[in-house]
């Protein structure tokens, strides 16, 4: 017998078992189940381990594709029987026999196809929709997670802190306000940083008083793919810790496992408070299929966890307490391994996902008048200005810019003389304040963002307006407090979530690019991550800075798919795109990053001191379309491409450029993804000449994407783009020396222009 072939030596242990003259002493059932629902844990267990082996034999034949197997984790199955279906659950991605047992409890008819449909990518796989072999099931409340390492962790104590909230806030949330949530792991991953925090914030919270009803379930099966975990690691780590309830189980004992796994759900629930389950397991067949453990690990070693198969402890315990004979336990599992062979070969033949705009349907999906609908249903001020093709020196949503000649146009009057005038950073604030009254789902909350009111006075007063459950602080945690929204948006809320500044968000940046953008990506859209993360970013700020506070790279964000980042430039455009976002997250799921300009925050003057020429009257449209820029001016000589800083220093050179005799015209993107493409095109054809004026690094910035996109387009005019250079930004007046400003915007635009006066 070949020492690491489970499957033959099941069967020869099995059969070498006596029958006993009387039930063992220690059989006795855990208490609620009897020997049918035991003997329902066991076939989950077996259909688990026969899905792993045809799993191997697909991939072998090349008609099954990369997973990992749950052999040797079959004692999660007790975490079924302890729960409840309408306790959600971020499973480890060893969960094979606890899926197939909670799905089956939900009323799945074949959980062990659904789950073989994944392996071989099917395009009729039932979560996934042949993307990913993922672990979920809507109906079985099992919220499906990719192997990254521990990052499910920060999502689930966000859904566990959403529950109590959502049930006092009247928030219509899929999960009932007593559930629990189940968070599964391995032993390597609670080595990481990501679940080190996750834990702390869940321990955190619940010693502030706020209810945590979060299940920590470690599976430890002692390695992590070659490298060991000490057998007393995790119980070192985690098991004195004060706010963390200890329990734990050997998963070689399903009776023990669901004794000891029921105390730990109950205690959760009766509680509100995290918990931590220490489930020991073992690893069979190495970490993936393309694993050859004999190569790190000693004989002896695997032969140990052979013998410590759960399947077969199992096994060993129906025939001990009489429930079962070997014969009949072999008879079962012959039947049930020519059953799930059968399957493999059926889901073989099933279509596979042959398009890519098949493969990216649930990245992006867009309702655009549904958008619209609920952001002006929700905006006080005034209705949305309808206009499908805008003239040149109008906004793409109807409304006066700037006149032929550069200047802006009067809002009600300029800055400080108008009394109605706001910043952005005032119309950021109104229009949160506007979204809290009306929306009882939105959420608002960051670092500093409650008492404070923000670093910058953001969210000043909308914490004493409504209140702690709606708008609070967070732990000095980026991955925490994406994790908050992470698991808010799965609870039916809006989150609103502030990461205080750019350079901040790349601490976590795997929170949005491994969970939020691809949830919808790996369950064909049936679990969603409503967002829109506020970030304050860019350069520019004066007396206050380096690096983390003056950080202008974003290509990190751009390069998610699915993801809308917007950057408003100004006041009424911040207000109105910060509806759309709010709205497209609400209407298609959609995960939103809002980039606020620092340095524009205050700013209230455009061309001189006191003109009030960028502080807005506080009126603007209910809606920005996705995906349409703004324009100022029509002029035909030149198209300057800005966004976000580069727009007032854009339009100054282009007041100089106009007093010259040219005629210029700025482009504002304010969509970085998705880039307005038939705006940017447009008005590239009007001049024939584009300048883009990209306050981003030279490499990796915004204007490679709007170079390509006029390539792509065909555009045969002149192209040229000044940006920042490929440096961190240093503090005090040395950041002048990285930075674009306005004097590289007027020499660039000179050397693409004609001779004056030609």
């Amino acid at each position: 017998m070949s020492v690491q072939d489970p499957d033959q030596r099941f069967r020869a242990e099995i059969a070498a078992l006596r029958i006993p003259a009387a039930p063992s002493s220690e059989a006795a059932l855990p208490p609620g189940l009897g020997d049918q629902d035991f003997l329902d844990l066991f076939e989950a267990q077996v259909l688990s381990r026969q899905a792993d082996l045809a799993a191997r034999r697909l991939g072998a034949s090349g008609r099954g594709f990369y997973s990992i197997g749950s052999s040797g984790h079959e004692g999660n199955v007790a975490l079924s029987a302890a729960t409840r279906i309408t306790d959600p659950v971020l499973p480890h991605y060893r969960s094979g026999a606890f899926f197939i047992h909670r799905a089956r409890r939900a009323g799945v008819a074949d959980p062990v196809r659904d789950l073989l449909m994944g392996v071989v990518a099917a395009a009729a796989d039932p979560i996934s929709g042949g993307r990913h072999k993922v672990f979920g099931s809507a109906a079985a409340n099992i919220v499906p997670q990719t192997s990254t390492i521990a990052s499910q962790l920060p999502r689930a104590v966000g859904l566990a802190f959403a529950l109590d909230r959502a049930d006092r806030l009247g928030v219509r949330c899929p999960w009932p306000s007593d559930a629990v949530v189940l968070c599964g792991f391995g032993d390597a991953s609670a080595n990481h940083s990501t679940a080190a925090g996750a834990i702390n914030t869940a321990v955190h919270t619940a010693h502030l008083g706020i209810p945590v009803p979060v299940l920590f379930l470690c599976e430890d099966n002692g390695i992590g793919i070659s490298v060991p975990t000490p057998p007393d690691w995790i119980e070192h780590a985690y098991g004195h810790r004060p706010g963390l309830r200890w329990f734990a189980a050997d998963g070689g004992d399903l009776r023990a496992a669901v004794t000891t796994s029921t105390a730990a759900i109950d205690w959760v629930r009766a509680h509100r408070r995290p918990a931590f389950l220490h489930l020991r397991t073992v690893r069979l067949f190495g970490h993936a299929g393309s694993d050859v453990e004999t190569a790190y690990r000693e004989t002896a070693a695997i032969e140990a966890d052979l013998a410590r198969d759960p399947v077969t402890a199992t096994a060993r315990f129906l025939v001990g307490a009489g429930i079962r004979t070997p014969r009949e336990l072999l008879g079962h599992y012959d039947h049930l391994a020519d059953r799930v062979a059968a399957t493999a070969e059926e889901v073989c033949r099933e279509p596979k996902l042959t398009t890519a705009e098949a493969v990216m349907a649930p990245s992006a999906p867009a309702h655009p008048d549904r958008v619209h609908d609920d952001a002006q249903c929700r905006n006080p001020r005034r209705p949305v200005t309808a206009a499908s093709t805008p003239p040149p020196h109008r906004t793409a949503d109807g409304h006066s810019a700037v006149a032929a000649h550069g200047t802006v146009a009067a809002h009600g009057g300029g800055g400080a003389q108008d009394p109605n005038s706001e910043t952005l950073a005032q119309a950021v604030n109104r229009t949160l304040a506007e979204l809290l009254a009306r929306d009882p789902d939105v959420l608002v909350f960051g670092e500093d963002v409650a008492r404070k009111g923000g670093v910058y006075g953001v969210t000043k007063g909308l914490r004493k307006r409504f209140g702690p459950r709606r708008v609070f602080d967070t732990l000095l945690d980026e991955q925490s407090v994406l994790g908050t929204a992470l698991g808010t948006g799965l609870a039916g809320f809006v989150p609103i979530p502030e990461i205080q500044y750019l350079a901040y968000v790349h601490n976590a940046l795997d929170q949005l690019r491994g969970e939020a953008a691809t949830l919808s990506f790996f369950s064909a859209g049936r679990y969603r991550n409503p967002m829109v993360v506020r970030i304050a970013g860019y350069a520019y700020q004066r007396g206050f800075g380096g690096h983390f506070h003056n950080d202008n790279s974003v290509a990190a964000l751009r390069d998610i798919p699915g993801m809308i980042v917007a950057s408003p430039a100004r006041p009424d455009d911040a207000a109105a795109m910060l509806r759309t976002c709010v709205s497209a997250a609400r209407v298609d799921g959609r995960v939103c990053v809002f980039l606020e300009p620092i340095a524009l925050y205050h700013t209230r003057d455009l061309h001189e001191p006191g003109d009030g020429q960028w502080a807005q009257a506080a009126a603007d449209p209910a809606h920005v379309p996705i995906g349409r820029a703004r324009v100022y001016g029509d002029g035909t000589d030149l198209t300057i491409v800005a966004f976000a800083n580069s727009v007032p220093m854009s339009l100054r050179v282009a007041r100089r450029l106009t007093q010259r005799g040219f005629g210029v015209r700025v482009l504002d993107l304010r969509w970085l993804c998705p880039l307005p493409h038939a705006d940017l095109i447009r008005h590239a054809e009007a001049t024939g000449r584009v300048l883009i004026a990209d306050e981003t690094r030279h490499s990796g910035g915004v204007s490679e994407s709007v170079c390509a996109a006029l390539v792509d387009a065909g555009f045969t005019g002149a192209l040229a783009r000044v940006t920042s250079v490929d440096s961190f930004v240093p503090l005090g007046p040395a950041a002048a020396t990285v930075l674009l400003n306005e004097s590289d915007i007027e020499a660039a635009a000179d050397r693409l222009l004609p001779v004056d006066g030609a």
